[in-house]
């Protein structure tokens, strides 16, 4: 069986320089690129979704219709609102650009390759806390989005800026728990290490039989899977947790006043997180730039030379495939529902996976007999059944009437439609109702007629003032 030469820590750092200027240019070139593509992908998919063509005129299948509106972009006026803040107006996307692309330095695209006579990783370098990296990167590209909103000078951007920021810290805290689940089961914080160890398929025994199961963190750690997912989503303000720019509420956030070459770098840098995003679901629960198991049964070579790059790239875009799927089926989140979701949902389930995982590799790795393991798992769901039993529920307080609700607000406040939603009658149906009344008291009873047909002027006068005064009783009422 042909084994793929997995690179170590110990294979970064020995390039000659022209070596690493060719990888920092290719991760460069496979962001931008990924995101002209990832444009005219999400086109056609939203497109395919919603029955009609999507962009089909500029090149084959409408593949150069992104180039064409950088283009656009380029030409157009570039207007700099009058009270913004210049130096931070113009540096912001740059920020956002920047921070995306440096975070694919750090991501796996294949083994060890043979590049113009040289062996060296098909990753750009490689570091003992690289993960941690991926964190600091996103974090700090968070600074772009603020600062493009606070130096706008406008209040809907600076919302929009302030939403992005509340929105980093609520996601980034059940991210970084997602994190450390995978560093509990790799035992390393090195991406090249993390793919390595899933290349290992860790053998299950279940009453007496030895089964070997997949090594893909995907299925190992499944609920660590779905809470990255959801936080990852939040992170790249992508539907439907697109609040930072939601047009219908800020115009388009911290995006507003940008117009030109700056309003596509925002682009850019948008499609670039979502790239970085799939890259690092694949590097940590798909195994990576490894071939999945369909192909390794048949083909021993898959995982050697410049192959797994295919790999890589085919499960990257698959994920991609999930964000346009979210994005044309799910409704945009309202704001308090989606920080009550980060605070009080992912962080809470994060923490409680987080122990029990750890519980289980403690009893793993310790030197225990299959009796103790057996009593320390079953303790550990007792107390974990009996937390979710017995944790206090929040009493709902009692529902006022509405008369209640009007009597409880504070003097001086402003009168406020009715609270039960019954639609008073309109004047032209009051006055069809008094007209009907008259016309009926009008009506012959027992061969008399009701009211003197001879009364004079006065009479009628005083019968339309009484009809008229019922009428603004009723009003009144």
């Amino acid at each position: 069986m042909i084994l793929a030469q997995t690179p170590t820590l110990a294979d970064f750092g020995q390039d000659v320089w022209w070596i690493v200027l060719i990888k920092i240019l290719g991760a460069f070139v496979f962001g931008v690129v990924m995101t002209l593509l990832g444009v005219w992908f999400e086109r056609r998919v939203v497109a395919f979704m919603q029955t009609r063509p999507g962009p089909n005129q500029a090149g084959p299948l409408g593949l150069l219709q992104t180039l064409a509106d950088g283009l656009k972009m380029a030409f157009k006026e570039d207007i700099i609102p009058r009270g913004a803040n210049r130096f931070v107006f113009l540096i912001a996307p740059a920020i956002s650009v920047v921070c995306a692309l440096t975070a694919l330095s750090v991501i796996p695209f294949g083994p060890m390759v043979s590049m113009f006579g040289h062996q060296t990783p098909l990753q750009v370098t490689d570091v003992p806390v690289a993960v941690l990296v991926l964190l600091a990167v996103s974090a700090i590209s968070v600074y772009g989005v603020v600062l493009g909103g606070w130096g706008s000078g406008s209040p809907y951007p600076l919302l929009g800026g302030l939403r992005a920021s509340a929105q980093l810290i609520s996601y980034e805290v059940a991210l970084g728990l997602s994190f450390v689940t995978v560093f509990i089961m790799a035992g390393t914080m090195s991406t090249s290490e993390i793919v390595a160890a899933q290349a290992n398929n860790p053998q299950l025994t279940l009453g007496g039989f030895t089964v070997s199961v997949p090594g893909w963190y995907v299925l190992l750690l499944l609920p660590t899977f779905v809470l990255f997912a959801i936080s990852i989503v939040g992170e790249t303000n992508r539907a439907p947790f697109d609040l930072p720019e939601s047009e219908s509420e800020l115009v388009a956030g911290f995006m507003t006043e940008y117009s030109t070459l700056r309003f596509a770098l925002f682009m850019l840098a948008e499609y670039v997180h979502m790239v970085v995003a799939s890259s690092v679901i694949t590097t940590l629960f798909l195994g990576g730039w490894r071939a999945p198991w369909p192909i390794t049964a048949f083909w021993e070579g898959a995982n050697t030379g410049w192959w797994p790059l295919l790999w890589f790239m085919g499960k990257v875009v698959a994920i991609l495939f999930v964000f346009v799927w979210l994005r044309g089926t799910l409704p945009r989140m309202r704001y308090d529902h989606f920080m009550k979701l980060g605070w009080k949902v992912l962080i809470p389930l994060g923490l409680v996976w987080l122990v029990l995982l750890a519980g289980v590799r403690v009893i793993q790795v310790s030197d225990l007999s299959t009796g103790q393991r057996v009593a320390f798992g079953g303790g550990l769901a007792v107390v974990l059944a009996l937390v979710v039993l017995l944790w206090p529920q929040r009493k709902q307080p009692p529902r006022m009437s509405v008369a209640e609700q009007v009597a409880a607000r504070p003097p001086g406040s402003f009168p406020v439609p009715p609270l039960d939603l019954q639609v008073p009658p309109s004047p032209r149906a009051r006055r069809e109702v008094a007209g009907k009344r008259e016309a009926s008291a009008a009506e012959p009873i027992d061969g008399e007629v009701v009211g003197a047909t001879s009364a004079g002027p006065e009479s009628s006068t005083e019968t339309r003032s009484d009809g008229a005064g019922r009428e603004g009783d009723e009003g009144r009422g």
